[in-house]
């Protein structure tokens, strides 16, 4: 990994390019963040960028402790980043949003909007049973397993429960304008979590 950065989404919206074509985007708070530590292989057992984003009012005595060390107030959100190039970083550096350029491929990872305790039907996209008078089957599960042999529910069996809620991570994203100045990226497309959700942005894999 080259480059990588902390944001918090913001909302959804959409521009139009320059050849007229509208496009839905993301856009995202993206830093500035701080580096607050410099992890080696001699020290830590690998190597790492530790980068922090968010300032806080108040921080317990060991955590304000350790961001005097790199020069940065108290941060909200703490990220390890394993850059090929840890070397390059200096402790209280800023990252801006303007690391990235127009047309650059993102992988967005943060967690999914959570939808609490859902049925079958909802949680997995199953069919309902028939509507019409007398029928005692609506949306219900149906059947569980086959009987006798093996005499129990088998794993993985699509079932309700707790929906959303989950680490997720959109890949191969595209970046249509990054705005250093405004500490804003805006992505065309959907990103994971709810407004005001914090995410991870970070060159994609698939490149």
């Amino acid at each position: 990994m080259k480059k990588a950065i902390i944001a918090k989404k913001i909302g959804m919206t959409q521009i139009f390019a320059e050849n007229g074509m509208l496009i839905p985007v993301t856009v995202l708070e993206a830093g500035p963040c701080c580096v607050t530590q410099i992890k080696t292989a001699e020290k830590e057992g690998y190597d790492a960028v530790q980068v922090g984003y968010g300032d806080v009012k108040k921080a317990i005595r060991p955590v304000k402790g350790h961001f005097e060390k790199a020069g940065v107030a108290p941060k909200k959100v703490l990220k390890e980043f394993k850059f090929e190039n840890p070397g390059d970083y200096e402790l209280g550096a800023e990252i801006k949003a303007d690391i990235f350029k127009e047309g650059d491929r993102v992988d967005v990872s943060g967690v999914s909007k959570g939808k609490g305790f859902q049925g079958a039907i909802k949680r997995h996209g199953q069919s309902r049973g028939p509507m019409s008078h007398g029928s005692k089957y609506h949306r219900g599960l149906g059947s569980l397993s086959s009987g006798t042999t093996p005499g129990r529910v088998k794993k993985g069996k699509k079932m309700p429960g707790h929906m959303g809620n989950k680490a997720i991570t959109t890949q191969n994203l595209t970046v249509v304008r990054a705005e250093g100045d405004k500490n804003l990226l805006i992505i065309k497309g959907a990103v994971p979590g709810p407004r005001g959700s914090i995410v991870i942005v970070k060159e994609t894999v698939k490149a």
